[in-house]
């Protein structure tokens, strides 16, 4: 046997970086070996941080929870794609039509932008970012993929969420006059909706999409593999921490067991 299995998840701990809202993640010792001759840690914080999946409740309410997600959308065969993205790109149709290897129905696929090499406490990460453009994420659905992992921030572009002029904004109100110099454009003309690449890929497609993939997406990229990637099985959640693998087997050796 000779499969060869690749870890796309960042790093979980207290200093990691977090999208720019709240609460913060707090690791706290709980019990330790000097004092108690056990180590206990717990830890306070949201599930919409490090490398996660967002449930359909999350931006959408009387929708599933991260549990109603079928098994047979979290493991299968997909793609690994490169679509490199600078500051505040955005993935199209085309972008998904020209990836290669060829995205195909009932795909799991995981999108490398190259941003997960910037993955830090940072507005060059999280405010700069890209992300899927609500027709983008039209186009993972229409080709029924199982579910999409991204390199990057989020979902949706920065610009469609409450960072700017949307729903809860604008936390970040000096991206409004940024982007306006920089494009010479109106934010809410370019992106008008907010998180529409959310509520279009999970609600409307019921479609998992993962945040912040990173590890060893490199060493995937332009391959197509076996991916797993499972949240708890939580009534009500409306995320979840998960852990990414990617598995390939270059002999051609092993064959999953006929259960008999």
């Amino acid at each position: 046997m000779s499969l060869e299995i690749y870890n796309l998840s960042h790093v979980f701990h207290h200093h990691m970086p977090e999208w720019p809202s709240t609460p913060s993640v707090n690791v706290i010792v709980d019990k330790f070996h000097a004092k108690d001759g056990i180590y206990q840690t717990r830890w306070d914080g949201i599930m919409h941080r490090c490398t996660h999946m967002d449930a359909p409740i999350h931006v959408t309410e009387n929708t599933p929870c991260i549990s109603s997600y079928p098994t047979w959308r979290l493991c299968g065969t997909g793609v690994a794609v490169s679509i490199p993205k600078g500051k505040w790109g955005v993935i199209t149709p085309e972008d998904l039509e020209n990836a290669r290897p060829v995205i195909k129905e009932g795909d799991i696929v995981m999108i490398n932008t190259g941003f997960h090499h910037k993955w830090a406490d940072s507005d060059e990460y999280f405010a700069y970012g890209c992300g899927v453009s609500g027709a983008g994420a039209q186009w993972l659905v229409d080709k029924k993929v199982k579910c999409v992992g991204y390199g990057h921030q989020a979902n949706d572009h920065p610009i469609a969420t409450k960072l700017v002029d949307h729903g809860l904004g604008p936390s970040q109100p000096h991206l409004i006059e940024e982007y306006k110099q920089e494009t010479g454009r109106d934010p809410k003309e370019d992106f008008p909706d907010w998180e529409p690449a959310h509520k279009t890929l999970m609600v409307k497609g019921g479609i998992p999409g993962i945040e912040n993939v990173g590890g060893d997406l490199d060493k995937v990229t332009g391959k197509r593999c076996f991916f797993t990637a499972f949240p708890w099985r939580w009534t009500g959640g409306d995320g979840c921490i998960v852990r990414i693998l990617a598995i390939v087997d270059p002999d051609q050796t092993f064959r999953f067991e006929t259960g008999q």
